[in-house]
Protein backbone atom coordinates (compact mmCIF):
# COMPACT_ATOMS: atom_id res chain seq x y z
CA UNK A 1 0.00 0.00 0.00
CA UNK A 2 1.48 3.70 -1.50
CA UNK A 3 1.79 6.50 1.52
CA UNK A 4 1.17 8.81 -1.32
CA UNK A 5 -2.45 8.77 -3.71
CA UNK A 6 -1.92 8.88 -7.35
CA UNK A 7 -3.60 12.80 -7.26
CA UNK A 8 -0.97 13.45 -4.60
CA UNK A 9 1.78 11.92 -6.64
CA UNK A 10 1.13 13.22 -9.58
CA UNK A 11 1.14 16.59 -7.88
CA UNK A 12 4.31 15.82 -6.59
CA UNK A 13 5.93 15.13 -9.86
CA UNK A 14 4.72 18.47 -10.79
CA UNK A 15 6.16 20.29 -7.93
CA UNK A 16 9.79 18.50 -8.62
CA UNK A 17 9.53 18.98 -12.25
CA UNK A 18 12.10 22.07 -11.85
CA UNK A 19 14.47 20.70 -10.46
CA UNK A 20 18.42 21.44 -11.94
CA UNK A 21 20.76 19.49 -10.24
CA UNK A 22 20.86 16.33 -8.65
CA UNK A 23 19.59 15.15 -5.02
CA UNK A 24 20.67 12.78 -2.39
CA UNK A 25 18.92 11.22 0.25
CA UNK A 26 20.93 9.95 2.62
CA UNK A 27 18.30 8.28 4.60
CA UNK A 28 19.73 6.00 8.07
CA UNK A 29 16.84 3.26 10.29
CA UNK A 30 17.01 0.37 12.16
CA UNK A 31 13.72 -1.52 11.75
CA UNK A 32 13.86 -2.41 15.64
CA UNK A 33 12.72 0.22 18.09
CA UNK A 34 11.53 3.08 15.82
CA UNK A 35 8.30 3.29 15.26
CA UNK A 36 8.29 5.60 12.13
CA UNK A 37 11.13 4.27 10.56
CA UNK A 38 9.58 1.69 7.85
CA UNK A 39 6.81 4.60 6.86
CA UNK A 40 9.70 7.53 6.61
CA UNK A 41 11.53 4.90 4.36
CA UNK A 42 8.22 4.27 2.33
CA UNK A 43 7.80 7.62 1.57
CA UNK A 44 11.25 8.66 1.17
CA UNK A 45 11.20 5.85 -1.83
CA UNK A 46 7.72 6.92 -2.91
CA UNK A 47 9.21 10.91 -3.28
CA UNK A 48 12.86 9.62 -4.74
CA UNK A 49 10.35 7.28 -7.48
CA UNK A 50 9.10 10.48 -8.90
CA UNK A 51 11.91 12.39 -10.25
CA UNK A 52 15.39 11.07 -11.51
CA UNK A 53 16.97 13.81 -10.10
CA UNK A 54 16.61 12.71 -6.63
CA UNK A 55 18.62 9.44 -5.49
CA UNK A 56 17.86 7.43 -1.73
CA UNK A 57 20.41 5.55 -0.13
CA UNK A 58 20.08 3.59 2.90
CA UNK A 59 21.96 3.33 5.55
CA UNK A 60 21.55 1.24 9.07
CA UNK A 61 21.99 3.47 12.32
CA UNK A 62 23.44 0.35 13.82
CA UNK A 63 25.53 -1.48 11.49
CA UNK A 64 26.90 1.96 9.77
CA UNK A 65 27.71 3.67 12.77
CA UNK A 66 31.16 5.51 11.05
CA UNK A 67 29.00 6.90 8.40
CA UNK A 68 26.19 7.66 10.79
CA UNK A 69 28.82 9.74 12.86
CA UNK A 70 30.50 11.79 9.72
CA UNK A 71 27.07 13.45 9.04
CA UNK A 72 26.59 13.85 12.72
CA UNK A 73 23.15 12.01 13.05
CA UNK A 74 22.62 10.74 16.50
CA UNK A 75 18.67 9.79 16.23
CA UNK A 76 16.35 7.88 13.97
CA UNK A 77 14.53 8.53 11.26
CA UNK A 78 16.99 10.51 9.69
CA UNK A 79 16.95 12.19 6.79
CA UNK A 80 20.45 14.36 5.12
CA UNK A 81 18.76 16.22 1.98
CA UNK A 82 22.13 16.69 0.00
CA UNK A 83 23.43 17.79 -3.38
CA UNK A 84 27.14 17.61 -4.17
CA UNK A 85 27.55 19.14 -0.92
CA UNK A 86 26.10 18.12 2.54
CA UNK A 87 24.63 21.70 3.57
CA UNK A 88 23.42 20.68 7.06
CA UNK A 89 19.94 20.01 5.97
CA UNK A 90 18.74 17.30 8.69
CA UNK A 91 15.04 15.38 9.00
CA UNK A 92 14.69 14.15 12.06
CA UNK A 93 11.46 12.18 12.59
CA UNK A 94 9.12 11.57 9.51
CA UNK A 95 8.16 14.44 7.21
CA UNK A 96 4.53 13.93 7.24
CA UNK A 97 1.46 15.89 7.20
CA UNK A 98 2.66 19.97 6.87
CA UNK A 99 6.27 18.66 7.13
CA UNK A 100 5.93 17.08 3.76
CA UNK A 101 5.57 20.48 2.12
CA UNK A 102 9.08 21.09 4.15
CA UNK A 103 10.75 17.75 2.51
CA UNK A 104 10.02 18.89 -0.99
CA UNK A 105 10.95 22.57 -0.21
CA UNK A 106 14.52 21.22 1.17
CA UNK A 107 14.64 19.33 -1.91
CA UNK A 108 13.87 22.55 -4.32
CA UNK A 109 16.54 24.56 -2.53
CA UNK A 110 19.40 22.01 -2.87
CA UNK A 111 18.41 20.99 -5.91
CA UNK A 112 18.26 24.82 -7.61
CA UNK A 113 20.28 27.13 -4.72
CA UNK A 114 17.36 29.21 -4.82
CA UNK A 115 17.03 30.75 -0.99
CA UNK A 116 14.06 33.23 -1.92
CA UNK A 117 15.93 35.73 0.36
CA UNK A 118 16.94 39.47 0.26
CA UNK A 119 20.11 40.28 -0.15
CA UNK A 120 20.79 41.70 2.98
CA UNK A 121 19.76 38.77 4.86
CA UNK A 122 22.22 36.38 2.21
CA UNK A 123 25.00 38.71 3.21
CA UNK A 124 24.69 38.64 6.95
CA UNK A 125 23.48 35.25 7.24
CA UNK A 126 27.08 34.49 4.68
CA UNK A 127 29.07 36.34 7.52
CA UNK A 128 28.17 34.44 10.48
CA UNK A 129 31.76 33.05 11.80
CA UNK A 130 30.70 30.66 14.30
CA UNK A 131 29.06 27.70 14.39
CA UNK A 132 25.19 27.63 14.62
CA UNK A 133 22.99 24.41 15.55
CA UNK A 134 19.38 25.24 14.52
CA UNK A 135 16.76 22.24 16.06
CA UNK A 136 13.14 23.27 14.68
CA UNK A 137 10.56 21.30 16.96
CA UNK A 138 7.40 20.53 14.76
CA UNK A 139 4.74 18.17 14.50
CA UNK A 140 2.80 17.51 11.57
CA UNK A 141 -0.70 19.07 12.10
CA UNK A 142 1.26 22.53 12.82
CA UNK A 143 0.62 24.81 9.19
CA UNK A 144 3.23 27.12 10.72
CA UNK A 145 5.72 24.72 11.33
CA UNK A 146 6.88 24.44 7.63
CA UNK A 147 7.54 27.90 7.20
CA UNK A 148 10.13 28.01 10.32
CA UNK A 149 11.80 24.88 8.92
CA UNK A 150 12.71 26.26 5.30
CA UNK A 151 13.65 29.71 7.23
CA UNK A 152 15.92 27.74 9.35
CA UNK A 153 17.21 25.41 5.85
CA UNK A 154 18.03 28.33 3.99
CA UNK A 155 20.02 29.91 6.37
CA UNK A 156 22.01 26.29 6.41
CA UNK A 157 22.44 26.07 2.98
CA UNK A 158 23.82 29.69 2.47
CA UNK A 159 26.40 29.00 5.44
CA UNK A 160 28.52 25.86 6.53
CA UNK A 161 28.87 26.95 10.07
CA UNK A 162 25.18 26.34 10.19
CA UNK A 163 22.98 22.88 10.75
CA UNK A 164 19.19 23.32 10.75
CA UNK A 165 17.32 20.42 11.96
CA UNK A 166 13.76 19.40 11.77
CA UNK A 167 12.65 17.19 14.87
CA UNK A 168 9.22 15.84 15.33
CA UNK A 169 8.58 16.64 18.68
CA UNK A 170 5.99 13.49 19.25
CA UNK A 171 8.94 11.12 17.98
CA UNK A 172 11.69 12.55 20.37
CA UNK A 173 10.00 13.38 23.62
CA UNK A 174 12.87 13.40 25.36
CA UNK A 175 13.93 16.38 23.45
CA UNK A 176 10.54 18.36 23.93
CA UNK A 177 11.01 17.83 27.54
CA UNK A 178 14.47 18.84 27.52
CA UNK A 179 13.93 22.11 25.77
CA UNK A 180 10.13 23.24 26.76
CA UNK A 181 8.29 22.39 23.81
CA UNK A 182 5.08 23.26 25.04
CA UNK A 183 3.96 24.84 21.60
CA UNK A 184 4.96 24.31 17.99
CA UNK A 185 7.25 25.10 16.07
CA UNK A 186 9.71 26.20 17.83
CA UNK A 187 13.61 26.96 17.31
CA UNK A 188 16.36 26.31 19.39
CA UNK A 189 19.48 28.09 19.26
CA UNK A 190 22.86 26.64 20.11
CA UNK A 191 21.09 25.69 23.10
CA UNK A 192 20.45 29.74 24.27
CA UNK A 193 18.50 31.09 21.87
CA UNK A 194 14.82 30.23 21.81
CA UNK A 195 12.07 31.10 19.45
CA UNK A 196 8.11 30.77 19.38
CA UNK A 197 6.59 30.14 16.78
CA UNK A 198 7.36 31.24 12.75
CA UNK A 199 8.84 34.66 12.90
CA UNK A 200 10.30 36.35 9.64
CA UNK A 201 14.02 35.45 8.43
CA UNK A 202 14.99 38.75 10.13
CA UNK A 203 13.91 37.87 13.11
CA UNK A 204 15.39 34.21 12.98
CA UNK A 205 18.98 36.25 11.84
CA UNK A 206 18.67 38.55 14.98
CA UNK A 207 18.15 35.87 17.38
CA UNK A 208 21.20 34.03 15.80
CA UNK A 209 23.67 36.73 15.85
CA UNK A 210 22.87 37.02 19.20
CA UNK A 211 23.63 33.10 20.54
CA UNK A 212 27.21 33.48 18.38
CA UNK A 213 28.03 37.00 20.46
Amino acid sequence: MTLLRERERELVRQELSGLVNPVRLVYFTQELECEYCRETRQLLEEVAALSDQISLEVYNFMLDRQRANSYGIDKIPATVVMGESDYGIRFYGIPSGYEFASLLEAIRLVSTGNTHLPEDIVERVRGIQKPVNLQVFVTPTCPYCPRAVVSAFRFAYLNPNIQASMVEAIEFPHLASRYQVYGVPKTVINDREHIEGAVPESYLLEAIERAVA
